[in-house]
């Protein structure tokens, strides 16, 4: 929908084909040019993205400069300001206008890109989304859903919220399902998700009353919805083949969330030093290198970086702040995907449908359509 060439009169990008994505260049821990590479990484993989890039310009365009062929699908954003990982979200709500982040938001309010990414403060990126987009109707509290290798067929499940916000009320619990429904049909390609409810056992007297109130309007919501509810789940479901999408508050899903990278991390640890203990080890680690990259590959944290921030008028994904170019790439992929499947209209029809049906109701043609992958 942008091409390098800009309106001189209005500032803007002149139309084209193409889906575009809003970045924050400067958020991340390594810099503006780790993103640079990432964008790189996603131009030479498809050619339909094309990129609103946010940062002080002159630094961004010598990087993009040294890229072949980059600069014809960018177009830059003068941000001379930077939002620190140490600055608190009010203080960007009252002066962040002028930063990267800001302006990598602002594209997606005016309609300009799809879809923003930023490696920024997850507090500051969720606020100024929350400001600057605002909540879609039906929405009490936005969520921040992640996926989570899984034994599934489509090798991840949705988990929400991971942080957004440590409270959820039964509604707010249910609206979380609504989201990650859709975010599973238009992002991984379900049909017919199944859901659980993330408690402290599977019994249903267990949980808090929160919990249990979810827990007793979920079935009627998943009949209105076609989505499946199998009920609550427990911890060691969430890499399961039980489940699909894993309702949570966000202070559990964020614990959850971080304990599982930290153990990944630890295994892998684990792995390098039993292989580099002797000369004999080392040799099976040879001889089983194919089946180590293949593992590798499947639980690399940096093949599912990003989380989608669901609830909002805009699609807005966080990627890691210490995102290397491969995990800005895939938060990127990520942000493609959803845009191209047109999952933040699909999103807002949802929520906005449910809201006035009530948990009750039997679903309309919009529910079959979006079945049908047309809806």
């Amino acid at each position: 929908m942008v091409s390098s060439e800009t309106n001189s009169a209005a500032g803007r990008p002149c139309s084209a084909p193409g889906v575009v994505i809003s970045v924050d260049a400067m958020g991340g821990d390594r810099g503006p040019a780790a993103v640079v590479a990432g964008i790189t990484a996603s131009a030479a993989k498809n050619p339909d993205i094309r990129f609103i890039v946010h940062g002080p310009r002159a630094e961004l365009e010598q990087l993009i400069a040294r890229r072949s062929g980059l600069a014809a699908r960018c177009d830059i954003r003068d941000a001379a300001g930077v939002v620190t990982m140490d600055d608190k979200p009010s203080q960007v709500l009252r002066k962040g206008e002028g930063t990267s982040m800001w302006s990598a938001v602002e594209s997606v309010r005016l309609g300009e890109a799809t879809a923003a990414v930023s490696c920024g403060n997850t507090g500051a990126l969720m606020a100024l989304s929350m400001m600057r987009l605002r909540k879609l109707p039906g929405v009490n509290r936005p969520a921040i859903a992640c996926l989570w290798p899984s034994r599934n067929p489509q090798g991840f499940n949705v988990m929400l919220d991971c942080g957004a916000d440590i409270r959820a009320d039964a509604q707010d619990l249910v609206t979380f399902a609504l989201m990650g429904t859709s975010y599973a049909r238009n992002g991984l390609g379900l049909a017919r998700p199944r859901v659980g409810l993330l408690n402290v056992g599977t019994e249903d007297h267990k949980g808090r009353p929160e919990m249990k109130q979810a827990h007793e309007l979920m079935p009627a919501t998943a009949e209105a919805a076609n989505f499946d509810y199998v009920g609550f789940v427990e911890g060691g479901d969430l890499p399961s083949a039980r489940v699909d999408v894993i309702v949570t508050d966000g202070f559990t899903g964020n614990v959850a969330l971080k304990t599982g990278e930290g153990t990944a991390k630890l295994v892998g640890d684990f792995l390098r030093d039993a292989f580099a203990n002797s000369i004999m080890s080392k040799f099976a680690a040879l001889l089983a290198m194919s089946s180590l990259k293949r593992l590798q590959k499947r639980i690399d944290p940096r093949r599912v970086n990003g989380g989608v921030f669901l609830g909002l008028n805009g699609t807005v994904v966080k990627s890691h702040g210490s995102a290397d170019s491969t995990g800005i790439s895939a938060a990127i992929k990520l942000a493609f995907r959803l845009a191209e499947s047109g999952f933040q209209d699909r999103l807002a029809a949802r929520v906005a449908q449910t809201a006035a049906l009530g948990a009750a109701d039997a679903p309309d043609d919009n529910d079959k359509n979006e079945i049908e992958g047309t809806g």
